[in-house]
C-alpha cells in the first residue's frame, strides 16, 4: 500500500489521500504542498511568482523517495506512506507534492508527515525554479534541521 511517484500531470489530491486508508489505522495525515504566489526572499523582500518549474533526476529521486518511506516506517509508529511529487511547469495554486501517512494514532502520523516533507526537500534530487516577471532563480532545498522522531 506504500507508494512514491513522480507525476507530470496535475495531481488529484483526494485520490492520493484515499490510497492510504487501511482498516487497522485510525488516522491519515496528509500534506498538500502547492505553488504560492508570493515568496519571501533571504534578504526579507517579497517576490511575486508567476509559475514554478520542477525538474528531477527520476531514477535517483524514486530511489531516495523509497528510502524515505522505509526510514519513516522504521522510525515512526505508522502503517503506510504515499508520496507523489510533480515535475514540469506548475501554475500558482497547483499541487507540487502530496504526502499521506496512515497510522493507528494521529500523533505519529503528524510527526512522520512533517519529517517526510523536510527530508524530501533535503535528500531527493528534485529542483525548483521560481519564475518572476523580472527574472527567475533555482531554489535550494530546505536546510532546516531534521525532526527527531522521538520528540
Amino acid at each position: 500500500m506504500d507508494f512514491y511517484e513522480l507525476a507530470t500531470e496535475p495531481i488529484d489530491v483526494a485520490a492520493v489521500l484515499r490510497r492510504v486508508v487501511p482498516e487497522e489505522c485510525g488516522a491519515t495525515v496528509s500534506l498538500d504542498g502547492y505553488a504560492r504566489k508570493f515568496t519571501k526572499q533571504k534578504d526579507g523582500t517579497i517576490r511575486e511568482t508567476e509559475y514554478l518549474i520542477y525538474e528531477a533526476y527520476e531514477p535517483m529521486a524514486l530511489k531516495e523517495m523509497r528510502k524515505l518511506v522505509e526510514r519513516a516506517k522504521s522510525e515512526f509508529d505508522i502503517s503506510h506512506v504515499g508520496i507523489i511529487h510533480r515535475v514540469g511547469r506548475l501554475e500558482i495554486g497547483e499541487t507540487s507534492a502530496v504526502i499521506s501517512v496512515a497510522a493507528p494514532h494521529r500523533r505519529a502520523a503528524f510527526a512522520a508527515c512533517e519529517w517526510l516533507i523536510k527530508e524530501l526537500k533535503l535528500t531527493v534530487p528534485i529542483w525548483k525554479k521560481e519564475v518572476y516577471a523580472d527574472g527567475e532563480q533555482w531554489i535550494e532545498g530546505d536546510t532546516a534541521p531534521t525532526i527527531d522522531p522521538g520528540s
